[in-house]
């Protein structure tokens, strides 16, 4: 798996008449050793989530319950649209990618997994800091 495009993930099902089972397990599954977990839910109707890139920060984002899009940004504007619904598919985020979240079903639950610790100076927020971040001397 690339470090530096997003990329969709199938993760190992385990099927059981009792239920399913899937799992994320470093290194096997994602290119990164988890540092924090967090997870977005209660969506309202019409609402994103997101509208940032991380500098340094690598991301895999599942949708346990309901679905969403994610939607990333490229520094010319063109859009890529990734829609997660199944909780057996990941979609890994690499850092400098500018993203947000919407299309979100009821009682969707997106699970976030980071190789980072949280640390807002990581964080561009706002589109034209990315584009001339990301194009200009690191």
């Amino acid at each position: 798996m690339s470090m530096n495009t997003s990329n969709l993930i199938s993760l190992p099902r385990v099927f059981d008449p009792r239920g399913n089972l899937t799992f994320i397990q470093y290194p096997n599954q994602i290119p990164f050793e988890i540092k924090r977990v967090f997870w977005t839910y209660d969506v309202p109707g019409g609402e994103q989530r997101g509208g940032h890139a991380y500098k340094t920060q690598n991301e895999v984002i599942v949708a346990l319950s309901g679905s969403f899009d994610m939607v990333q940004t490229m520094p010319d504007g063109t859009k890529q649209t990734f829609s997660l619904n199944r909780s057996y598919n990941a979609l890994f985020l690499p850092a400098m990618s500018w993203r947000h979240l919407d299309n979100f079903s009821t009682n969707a639950i997106c699970l976030h997994l980071s190789d980072k610790d949280y640390d807002p100076t990581d964080y561009l927020r706002n589109f034209e800091e990315f584009k001339e971040y990301i194009s200009g001397p690191f």
